[in-house]
């Protein structure tokens, strides 16, 4: 779920200082600020998916770390997006100038891998997150729509929860769309051993 937050439209360096320390998330959409508003759910998604690529990432002894928060500044104006998991290489992040004053990335390389747990705004993940990740260059996306949210033309028919994986290949994503009792394959973490079942029922209390 999110909120538009009734202020006026806000410059990407205005929000990076303006970004309250009160719990909550905010991302900014073409100068709109907004407050995200995830469910339960949504967040033991999120939190399942961190702890299975962390264990990789130890594993492999990458350079990789997955931070509590981070905000994305794409080259969209005006808009900085907070994904719900962003795999992050440490070895790059010498090369973002607001990486230390603002936990803030906008090169492709710094970023490996970004998912994103689709909810209410869905057409944000689908459309507008999408074609900016790609700009940026990041080399994986994935899109964890375990409530099947997401248009028809995005998830089929009939829906049902979905996980689509795009990949970056000569500069463009190619999508793979992995429904129930399907395993992900991913270029970031090939050796991970993850199915889409997984990651549905990590919701069961």
């Amino acid at each position: 779920m999110v909120q538009a937050i009734d202020f006026q439209r806000m410059g990407f360096n205005d929000f990076i200082q303006w970004v309250p320390d009160d719990g909550k998330t905010y991302e900014l959409h073409q100068g709109v600020v907004v407050e995200m508003q995830p469910t339960g759910p949504h967040e033991l998604v999120g939190a399942f998916i961190i702890e299975e690529l962390t264990l990789a990432i130890r594993q492999r002894q990458l350079t990789y770390t997955i931070p509590k928060s981070c905000l994305l500044k794409p080259r969209l104006p005006d808009s900085g997006y907070r994904p719900d998991v962003a795999v992050l290489d440490k070895a790059e992040l010498v090369n973002e100038p607001l990486w230390k004053s603002a936990s803030t990335v906008q090169f492709g390389k710094s970023i490996p891998l970004v998912v994103e747990v689709v909810s209410t705004n869905w057409r944000d993940d689908y459309a507008h997150k999408l074609v900016e990740y790609e700009a940026m260059g990041i080399a994986e996306y994935w899109l964890v729509d375990f409530r099947a949210l997401g248009a028809v033309r995005y998830i089929g028919q009939p829906k049902q929860p979905t996980i689509t994986i795009c990949r970056l290949i000569d500069g463009e994503y190619q999508l793979e769309r992995l429904v129930a009792g399907q395993q992900l394959r991913s270029s970031i973490f090939p050796e991970l051993e993850l199915m889409t079942d997984d990651i549905f029922q990590s919701t069961e209390l």
